[in-house]
């Protein structure tokens, strides 16, 4: 997954869980009709709502801030992703490789 905050993790270990475990489990016939379906309904809705966001902010230029998009109110991304990896670059207070 690209950055992401818990939420993500969450809800993907909840959904994750329920359906290949329980539903697996105790509703064989069931997962077996509806697994594919299921992930394909996923991918699709994150796709959509991609291109939807996409067009309905980026070519505005606007922004959502809120809790989980802004660094300065969660500081949850590493200060080093911004760094450099390739040899011979060198950025004051990163690392040189």
């Amino acid at each position: 997954m690209p950055p992401a905050s818990p939420l993500n993790y969450t809800s993907w270990i909840l959904v994750g869980t329920i359906f290949n475990f329980f539903v697996f489990r105790y509703r064989k016939q069931w997962w077996m009709r509806y697994n594919y379906i299921l992930s394909a309904a996923l991918d699709a809705g994150v796709a959509f709502m991609t291109v939807l966001l996409y067009f309905a902010l980026d070519l505005e230029n606007r922004h959502l801030h809120w809790w989980g998009s802004d660094p300065d109110i969660v500081p949850e991304h590493c200060d080093f992703a911004r760094c450099p990896t390739a040899k011979g670059i060198s950025i004051d207070g990163c690392p040189t490789f």
